[in-house]
């Protein structure tokens, strides 16, 4: 059996480090969009966490709106020692990040990308990494590049090895989506809920089952990489048997699979935008000339076992049309 490359928490700094090098080479345009979006990997002392802290561009980084709930402080909180704030410039937009939010009772946390100086609330962008466990960082320039574009992105870390499959925590992300996004800047309400790999599937699968969330859909589904004739993370079932039972999303569906993929091949998701067409149902397909890694801006290193970001112009332009996708998903553009 061929090894499948998802991306590990084992090695990532030492690719982070090796990702660098390769970006501090690099001069073109695609080099400093992401240069910019990776800082200093350091050790701090009272945690014995690595984390990565971030020397800001542009504008000097200022403190997020204060969150807007009414949740116990144990449940969602911001620790000085974990959680930061910085600001970069990517391509487009400003955009500032705020790291480690709690965001729910797991104790798990998500990293929030938002335009520096929007003048009204961003669409919210729920943004679900693959199942390698814990691997929101992973998302970073594709998060980076769509706030950029005036989204407000929210990406969570969730683990497929939980008992459940990761399904408690996904669904604690999107509760925290939906209530504290007003007070992040954006809308919580209004919002897409996207995945990459397994994280498309649940993703898909919210919006095929509503009673998960009592009733509440998401203003559209944006699936990278995809399958979805495997149960959903957040459902059990898979999209493609629910849409055969008579089951339906109820809301656009934005698919982007390139056309590499060797993981996943661009098949699946193929035979789900056959299977919503038949049910009159609105989806879109793209298939940039990328691999799995490339959807979202990052190749795979199989030293680290894991995906790190690329300026390769194929993952580059692949991680811009999807941004797009998103923003189109969101009525930002």
């Amino acid at each position: 059996m061929a090894r499948i490359p998802f991306c590990k928490e084992t090695g990532h700094r030492k690719a982070l480090g090796r990702a660098m090098r390769k970006l501090k080479g690099k001069s073109d345009t695609a080099g400093s969009e992401f240069a910019s979006s990776w800082g200093e990997v350091t050790l701090h002392p009272r945690q014995n966490l690595r984390r990565r802290t971030r020397k800001p561009t542009g504008s000097s980084p200022g403190a997020l709106p204060p969150l807007t709930h009414t949740s116990p402080a144990s449940v969602i909180t911001m620790t000085s020692e974990i959680s930061e704030t910085s600001g970069t410039r990517t391509a487009g937009m400003a955009v500032k990040t705020q790291r480690g939010l709690v965001y729910g009772p797991s104790g798990q946390r998500l990293d929030l990308y938002r335009p520096e100086n929007a003048s009204h609330p961003a669409t919210t962008v729920l943004l679900w990494h693959g199942i390698g466990p814990d691997e929101r960082d992973v998302l970073e320039p594709l998060a980076r590049t769509a706030a950029a574009r005036g989204l407000l992105v929210l990406v969570p870390d969730w683990r497929s090895d939980a008992a459940d499959g990761g399904k408690a925590q996904l669904l604690e992300s999107l509760a925290f989506a939906r209530k504290e996004a007003d007070g992040l800047g954006g809308d919580g309400e209004s919002c897409v809920l996207a995945g990459w790999s397994a994280g498309s599937g649940a993703a898909l699968g919210v919006a095929l089952r509503p009673e998960i969330t009592e009733g509440w859909r998401p203003k559209a589904v944006v699936g990278m990489a995809g399958r979805y004739d495997l149960p959903a993370r957040t459902t059990g079932t898979a999209p493609l048997d629910d849409l055969a039972a008579g089951r339906a999303p109820a809301v656009p569906v934005h698919l982007v699979h390139g056309s590499r993929d060797t993981v996943v091949d661009a098949r699946h998701s193929r035979d789900l935008a056959a299977a919503l067409r038949a049910t009159g149902r609105p989806v879109t397909l793209q298939e940039p000339d990328t691999d799995h890694a490339g959807v979202i801006m990052t190749e795979y290193d199989p030293a680290a076992n894991r995906c790190v970001p690329t300026t390769a112009e194929h993952a580059v332009q692949a991680g811009r049309l999807v941004a797009e996708a998103l923003a189109k998903a969101g009525g930002a553009s």
